[in-house]
C-alpha cells in the first residue's frame, strides 16, 4: 500500500494484515524473508544505555500474550515471553535493561540502498453520525461478507497477481469493487454503514491510518478499528502529485495534500479514485476502545513505542532499536529507542522500513504528517 516516496505517513499506513509468525531457525526466521545483518554487542549500540528500556519493556511485555497464544514448541521467542509475563508490568530502568541484554542479541540490519525510511501514523478523531444527515453523509462500512481473501495462487485463478482478496460470485471470483465503485454506491442499502462522516477527506485519512475515533454528536465516542480492505494494491496519491509537479517531494505534509484535495472537490474526489484500494472497519468494543487503537497484533497500540514493519521480514512482536538521527523527540533530542513491531501497513516495504505510532489526535497527525526520516534498523533476535 505504500511507495518509496511517502508523503508523511499519515497518508499511508493502514494496520491490520496479521500476517506473523515466530518460527526461527539458527540462521533466519522461518518464512520470512531474509536480509543482510551485522550481529553487535549492546555497548555497540549507539544511545543504548540512555534510553527508557522499562517503556519499551511494557509494549514487549503486551505483545507476549498473544504470541505466547499462537507460540509453537520450539519458537525461540517463548523463553523471552514467559519470562516478561512472570515480571512485573512496570520494571525499573535497569532491570528491563537487563532483562532485553539478557534475553536478546542486537542485529544491525544493512541499510538497502533506497527505502530505509521512517515515517509517522496516528489515530485521527472524527466527529460523525451514527445515522445520515445532511451534515453527516460519508458512510464507513464494515466488512462484507462477499469478501473472500486469496490464501493460495491457486485460488487466484485469472484474477490479477496484485489481489489480495476478491469478491464471491455464483459464477466464481472476481475483483473486488474499487474506491470509485463503493463511493459511488456499489455497497449501499446492504447494512454495512457503521457510522457516517462529513468531509470525504476525513474518512479518507481515517481509512488511511486503519483506526479512528469518531465523536457522536450527543458526545459519545466510537472507535473503530481496520477490519480488512477489498484487495486492491494500494497506490499512493501522494507520490502521484508529486510526480505531476503539483507538490515538493522535500515539504510535502499531510496538511498540503489535503488542502489540495479540498481546493477542487471534484479533482480531490478524482485522484482519491486513483487508489483503488478501500479499507472496512469493525467497531471496538468497550473492553477494547478503552485502551486506544489495535494493530496488526489485535492489541492496543503504545504512542511512541510501538512500530509498523513489513511483516515479510520482521515477526510482529520482535523488539527493534530504530535510530533516526534527524527525527528529534519532544525534547530536541534525535530518536533512538527500542519499539516494539506491533502493527503493520501496506506501504511498509523492506527490512528498514517503519512507520512510528505517535498517538491519538490532531497533535499526533500534525507530527505523523511531516514525518519522513533515514533510518536504521537494529532488530533484538532472541536467544
Amino acid at each position: 500500500m505504500r511507495a518509496v516516496f511517502q508523503l508523511g505517513a499519515a497518508l499511508f499506513v493502514m494496520a491490520g494484515a496479521n500476517l506473523w509468525q515466530w518460527q526461527f531457525s539458527d540462521a533466519e526466521a522461518k518464512g520470512l524473508k531474509s536480509f543482510d545483518k551485522t550481529p553487535l554487542e549492546f555497548a555497540a549500540v549507539p544511545g543504548w544505555a540512555d534510553d527508557d528500556h522499562a517503556a519499551a519493556f511494557a509494549a514487549f511485555r503486551k505483545s507476549c500474550g498473544k504470541l505466547l497464544t499462537d507460540a509453537k514448541e520450539g519458537d525461540r521467542i517463548k523463553p523471552a515471553c514467559e519470562l516478561a509475563t512472570m515480571l512485573p508490568e512496570k520494571l525499573r530502568r535497569e532491570d528491563a535493561r537487563q532483562f532485553f541484554e539478557n534475553n536478546f542479541k542486537p542485529h544491525l540490519v544493512k541499510r538497502p540502498s533506497t527505502g530505509a525510511m521512517l515515517t509517522g501514523y496516528f489515530e485521527p478523531e472524527i466527529k460523525g453520525s451514527l445515522t445520515p444527515t445532511p451534515e453527516y453523509k460519508i458512510p464507513i462500512y464494515a466488512l462484507p461478507s462477499d469478501l473472500t481473501l486469496i490464501r493460495q495462487p491457486s485460488d487466484r485463478g485469472t484474477l490479477a497477481a496484485d489481489l489480495t482478496a476478491a469478491r464471491a460470485t455464483a459464477g466464481g471470483l472476481v475483483p473486488y469493487y474499487t474506491r470509485q465503485e463503493i463511493e459511488q454506491g456499489a455497497l449501499a442499502g446492504r447494512g454495512l454503514e457503521i457510522a457516517y462522516l462529513a468531509d470525504p477527506y476525513d474518512a479518507f485519512v481515517m481509512q488511511v491510518q486503519g483506526s479512528g475515533m469518531i465523536r457522536l454528536p450527543d458526545g459519545k465516542t466510537l472507535r473503530v478499528g481496520f477490519a480488512g480492505k477489498n484487495g486492491h494494491p494500494y497506490s499512493s496519491i501522494g507520490k502521484i502529485l508529486v510526480q505531476a509537479g503539483q507538490l515538493q517531494a522535500t515539504s510535502a505534509s499531510l496538511d498540503q495534500l489535503l488542502t489540495w484535495l479540498r481546493a477542487d472537490p471534484e479533482r480531490g474526489r478524482q485522484m482519491m479514485w486513483e487508489n483503488k484500494s478501500y479499507p472496512f472497519f469493525r467497531v471496538l468494543d468497550p473492553s477494547e476502545a478503552g485502551e486506544g487503537p489495535h494493530g496488526a497484533l489485535g492489541l492496543p497500540l503504545m504512542p511512541g513505542r510501538s512500530l509498523a514493519v513489513d511483516p515479510r521480514y520482521h515477526a510482529l512482536g520482535t523488539p527493534i532499536w530504530v535510530s533516526a538521527p534527524d527525527m528529534k523527540d519532544a525534547k530536541g533530542k534525535p530518536i533512538a529507542r527500542l519499539m516494539v513491531a506491533q502493527d503493520t501497513g501496506s506501504a511498509i516495504r523492506g527490512p528498514v522500513r517503519g512507520d512510528f505510532f505517535f498517538g491519538s489526535g490532531d497533535a499526533a497527525g500534525r507530527s505523523a504528517g511531516v514525518t519522513k526520516h533515514i533510518c536504521d534498523f537494529t532488530v533484538l533476535i532472541p536467544n
